[in-house]
């Protein structure tokens, strides 16, 4: 049952109490907002409650009517914190798209984890050198989260694994796996290696060797290991592959060259575990 007016019934678009939610699809405006606002979104019954059980504390709900008694457990926990119940097409109105879950929550942002604190307390890390596309990140993370990974550190210029899309996509897997901005790019596979990883570059050079030669060598002497994914358009840089360790490339038939940078590293993630 919702708290004594924690219920607020809506009916404006323009109602500055609904200001975390304005135009969701609007990237330039959704960073600068949420990071000055020090927010995100999460988008549908499960991936609030994914993060609300993962300990992000919620500033408000933003709901349509049919929601609340299914989140009427996660409300009940947090009675102080407004409902904003509103119709389909006013939530519509107010992020620009069709919210077709009906249900999305504004949380406090928090950096829960470091570089070096990954780098000391994890023995498989994916690595993320200037992902920009959200529906990747997410989409990467939740891959590394599913097959066991101990994290994900992300290059300056990647995408925010806590943009709405990026958590979206992963499923609520950005608020389980550890994941840290990386302080230095150029410093960063020096840093790698001298922490014990086995950096492995995922990129089709020339000399680049199958990536299941990569799996039976740490089949046969287990270590820490790090996989580098590179942007989608041009791959990792030139600076990344030389420093790597070892240069890996996916099997391909079909005159297909690569995977999407996601499904890569997918593959990536399974076999290296």
């Amino acid at each position: 049952m919702l708290a004594r007016d924690q219920r607020v019934a809506v009916e404006s678009a323009d109602d500055p109490r609904l200001g975390d939610y304005v135009r969701l699809r609007d990237v330039a405006l959704r960073r600068h907002l949420e990071s000055d606002r020090g927010l995100f979104i999460a988008e549908g019954e499960k991936v609030i409650r994914r993060a609300v059980d993962a300990g992000y504390r919620p500033r408000s709900f933003l709901l349509a009517e049919r929601w609340l008694a299914s989140l009427a457990d996660v409300l009940a926990r947090h009675p102080s914190v407004p409902v904003y119940v509103v119709t389909e097409a006013l939530a519509e109105q107010v992020t620009g798209f069709h919210v077709h879950r009906g249900a999305l929550a504004s949380l406090h942002r928090e950096d829960r984890d470091t570089e070096a604190g990954l780098l000391s307390s994890a023995r498989r890390l994916v690595v993320l050198e200037d992902i920009v596309d959200h529906t990747n990140v997410g989409a990467i993370l939740r891959s590394a989260a599913g097959l066991g990974w101990d994290g994900a550190l992300l290059a300056p210029r990647s995408a925010d694994p806590l943009y709405r899309r990026s958590i979206k996509v992963s499923m609520g897997a950005v608020f389980s796996l550890p994941w840290a901005r990386l302080g230095d790019w150029a410093g960063a596979v020096d840093l790698l290696k001298r922490s014990g990883f086995l950096t492995v570059a995922l990129a089709l050079t020339d000399d680049a060797v199958d990536l299941r030669l990569v799996q039976e060598e740490l089949r046969a002497a287990p270590r820490k290991v790090a996989v580098l994914l590179g942007t989608e358009g041009s791959g990792l840089s030139g600076r990344w592959v030389a420093e790597a360790d070892r240069v890996a490339a996916i099997p391909m038939q079909a005159g297909i060259d690569s995977l999407n940078v996601a499904a890569a590293a997918a593959i990536a993630c399974w076999s290296l575990a």
